[in-house]
């Protein structure tokens, strides 16, 4: 049952990966689609533009993880050792 409920998941997790070459690829067919050709700057600038959004993002999703997560507020309490006994006071 539960192999049957994982592998499905492990799956779609593992689809959304892709490798440095493959995401450039993609990228570069974005920019290509944008109308920009290879080897000039406008083509560099689309590149680096979509990197910096993804960056963005990624960004913005941990951030949001760190808010839900919950906060854990970390206080020592001193602890001191005892005071010696005193000596029996004399009159």
């Amino acid at each position: 049952m539960l192999r049957r409920v994982l592998a499905p998941v492990l799956l779609l997790f593992l689809a959304g990966c892709v490798t440095a070459e493959e995401q450039r690829a993609m990228d570069e067919d974005t920019c290509r689609s944008y109308g920009f050709t290879k080897k000039n700057d406008a083509f560099a600038e689309c590149l680096l533009r979509l990197e910096l959004d993804r960056r963005a993002e990624r960004r913005a999703s941990m951030a949001q993880l760190e808010y839900s997560r919950p906060w854990v507020i970390y206080r020592p309490v001193p602890v001191h050792p005892p005071h010696p006994p005193r000596p029996p006071h004399r009159d």
